[in-house]
């Protein structure tokens, strides 16, 4: 059970983090591009090289590779996406003071 004050860190550390959209959409290119490395490793692996030890290994090195771009992907996705939904709903709306307008 979080106490008051880890909830409030926590509340502000993801609002922070949604209000970085361009940093959240580099981490999210960078993860597609691993994501992509990995592939490319497994299919080479896969289809140029023979059968042997060395294929299964470079095999899954590339889909290592792939793996940690995904999550790294799907972190930037999420914080582009539900991160932003999160800091609209956590945020406090207050209308604004319109002292233009007359009352009659």
């Amino acid at each position: 059970m979080l106490n008051r004050s880890a909830r409030q860190r926590l509340r502000l550390r993801l609002i922070r983090r949604a209000d970085n959209v361009k940093q959240n959409l580099t981490i999210l290119l960078i993860g597609i591009g691993i994501f992509m490395l990995g592939f490319v490793i497994l299919v080479v692996a896969q289809f140029l090289l023979q059968e042997s030890l060395a294929r299964e290994i470079i095999a899954l090195i590339g889909l290592i590779i792939a793996i940690c771009g995904a999550i790294v992907a799907a972190f930037g996705y999420i914080c582009l996406s539900i991160l932003r939904i999160f800091r609209f709903l956590l945020t406090d709306i207050t209308p604004a003071n319109n002292s233009d307008q007359r009352h009659d």
